[in-house]
Order: C-alpha cells, then sequence, then structure tokens
C-alpha cells in the first residue's frame, strides 16, 4: 500500500508539473493584448499635455502615430481566437490528468513486480549465511544443466562440488555426464571410481573398480587408480598383492607426493607392522629380531625422529612419519603433541602448512 500511494505522489506531481504552465499561459494570453498598451499610451499624452510637459504640436503628432499602431494592432490576424486556446489547454489538460496515469501503469505492470511479498529479515540473515552462497550457486549450475544436459564444460566444475558435499548419487551422474559430454580421461574415471565407493560406503565395487581398470587403461600411472586397486584387493582377502600393488608405488613415485602417507599407513596396515614409514633398511633389520628388541629399536628411531624434528621442524614428511608412527603404536598423547608441534613448526610457511594438513586427512587426522 506504502508503494501504491509513493507512485500516487509522483503521478500528481508530474501532472501538477504540466498544468501549471497551461494554466498561466492562458491567463496571459488573456490579458496581455497589444491593443491595451497602445491605449494606455494616449492616455499618458493626455496627462502630459495638461500638466505642460509636452505642447499641443508635439502632443497631437503622437496620438497620431498611436493611433495609426492601435489600428494595425487591432486589425491584425495573428492571436488566434480565444476559444481555439481554450480547447487547445484542455486537451493537453485532459492528457495530462489521463495519461501519465496510465502510461505509468502500463510500463509498470510488464516490467515492474507488483505482486512480490516482502522479505522479512530472518529471511535475509538466512540468506547470509556461509553455506548458502555455495547451495545457490550449485543451484543455479544444475538449473542450468537441467537446460543445457550436454555442457560438458558444466559437468565437470559441479561433479567435484557435489561429492565434496557428500552427495554421491548425485556425482556419480555427473561424472558419467562430463566424460560423456566433456571427454575421457584417467583423471575423470578414477574420480568416478571413487565416488561409486564413496557412495557404497567405501567399498570398492566391481562397477568402482572397472572404473579404475579404465582410469589405468588410460594413464598406468594414476596413483588414485593404484591405490583403489590395491584396496580392493584387501578388501577381498588378497593382502600380498595390496601389499605389491602400494609398494610398488612407494618405490616408483616422487618423495613429496601427496599421496605417500596414505598409501605408506594402509601398507602398514595389512604389514601388521608397528613401523610404518621407516626406512626400508631399517625394516630389513627388524625382520630378524624378536618381538621385544624391534619394538625397542622401533621405539628408539621415533624418539630420534621427534628429537630431529624439534630442532629442525620444516621437514613435512617427517612430521607425518611421526604422526603415523605414534598412531600405530596406539600412543594418543604424544600423537596430540606431535600434532600440535608439526602446526606450530610450519605455520609461517603457508606451503608447508597446506601439505601438513593434506598429508593429516589423507592419514585420517582431523586434528
Amino acid at each position: 500500500m506504502t508503494l501504491w500511494f509513493l507512485f500516487a505522489l509522483m503521478t500528481a506531481a508530474a501532472v501538477f508539473a504540466v498544468l501549471w504552465p497551461l494554466a498561466r499561459g492562458g491567463r496571459a494570453k488573456a490579458g496581455g493584448s497589444e491593443t491595451w498598451v497602445y491605449r494606455d499610451q494616449l492616455v499618458e499624452i493626455d496627462r502630459d499635455l495638461a500638466t505642460g510637459m509636452i505642447g499641443a504640436s508635439e502632443a497631437e503628432a503622437a496620438r497620431l502615430e498611436i493611433s495609426r499602431r492601435l489600428l494595425a494592432a487591432a486589425e491584425s490576424p495573428r492571436d488566434p481566437p480565444l476559444a481555439s486556446n481554450t480547447r487547445l489547454r484542455r486537451v493537453a489538460s485532459v492528457v495530462a490528468l489521463a495519461g501519465l496515469p496510465i502510461l505509468s501503469i502500463a510500463f509498470y505492470l510488464p516490467l515492474g513486480s507488483p505482486k512480490l511479498g516482502d522479505f522479512p529479515l530472518a529471511e535475509r540473515a538466512r540468506a547470509a549465511g556461509p553455506s548458502q552462497p555455495l547451495d545457490e550457486l550449485v543451484a543455479k549450475v544444475e538449473q542450468h544443466l537441467e537446460q543445457n544436459p550436454t555442457d560438458g564444460r558444466g559437468w565437470i566444475v559441479i561433479a567435484p562440488v557435489l561429492a565434496r558435499l557428500g552427495r554421491f548419487d548425485d556425482a556419480v551422474r555427473a561424472y558419467h555426464n562430463s566424460i560423456t559430454y566433456g571427454g575421457d580421461s584417467a583423471e575423470r574415471r578414477s574420480d568416478l571410481g571413487e565416488v561409486i565407493a564413496a557412495a557404497a560406503g567405501g567399498v570398492v565395487t566391481a562397477e568402482a573398480k572397472a572404473e579404475f581398470d579404465r582410469a589405468l587403461a588410460l594413464n598406468a600411472q594414476d596413483a588414485k587408480a593404484r591405490y583403489f586397486i590395491g584396496l580392493a584387493a584387501q578388501q577381498d582377502g588378497r593382502t600380498s598383492e595390496a601389499a605389491s600393488v602400494w609398494r610398488a608405488m612407494l618405490e616408483a613415485g616422487p618423495q613429496d607426493a601427496p599421496w605417500r602417507p596414505l598409501v605408506q599407513a594402509a601398507l602398514a596396515r595389512i604389514d601388521g607392522s608397528t613401523a610404518p614409514a621407516l626406512p626400508d633398511e631399517a625394516m630389513a633389520a627388524a625382520k630378524g629380531m624378536d618381538a621385544g628388541d624391534r619394538d625397542t629399536m622401533i621405539r628408539g628411531m621415533v624418539d630420534r625422529l621427534a628429537s630431529r624434528l624439534k630442532q629442525n621442524g620444516d621437514d613435512v614428511e617427517g612430521w607425518l612419519r611421526l604422526v603415523r608412527a605414534y598412531m600405530v603404536m596406539g600412543d594418543h598423547g604424544k600423537l596430540q603433541g606431535a600434532l600440535a608441534d608439526a602446526r606450530q613448526a610450519v605455520a609461517g610457511n603457508a606451503e608447508r602448512l597446506r601439505q601438513l594438513n593434506e598429508g593429516l586427512k589423507n592419514l585420517g587426522v582431523d586434528g
């Protein structure tokens, strides 16, 4: 109601602005004729003659000249009839009174939103929540893809977002479409296999394994596909095959690979060793020891690693090995201390902190 009241005031102001000069123009035209000026001048001449300001001859000459001009002005047709001017003003007034509101409404109804309801403050507060922009973005992309289902780029963009949101079934469909309309690749095949396994509660199903096999056919060194192939073997009870796959990854892969801590932890679980990620020579020496001596040696190496990291905390891989060792040893107190020391040691280097957090995430440590 307030909005319409404001519109009415604005329209009335516009109409008044049009009518005001029309009304003034009519009055000026009615009383401003040139003939009245000359009549006033004749009266003025008689007054000057009576006071002696001009002589009789000058007064007569002036009367003749003004009378001539008065007759010419009276006979001139340049002023339109008063009735015609009145009709024009009335037409203009009607247009201003009725035309402006009608034109305004005609433009507003198709272009404006007269039925749009109020947006309560509570709704505005909820709309500004931290997760709302991502939800709105996903909804817009999904709406776009419903109208353009062959947009491969759109499927490529939204697939990993759906996976991070835990919408695994939708992510599976998005990855399938990204391959169909965006092109096949080892990365997309391995990502598809990962979300299929995630949708199955972490079990590498036959469907997921088929996708990992396709990824390896496209790129035999695809790390994600190789890891999950090993995981599938472990879940099927073929632990020696899983260990063989993961050891091959560690031997051939770079030392700073982000997936290395995850593979090392997986290998440690199936080896049954309390010394995950120890150097190969230390593992070989430990095989010839009894359980007590092996445990003593391992704890000594872990303690030396912890001491070295306190002196030089830039070794992200070292911190991850230490955390992993405490996890396998079941020493929760030292694990928490190592986590705090590691984050403090690399806090000044954004890249090392990112690598540390990524490695801890792969180990299943959330802080």
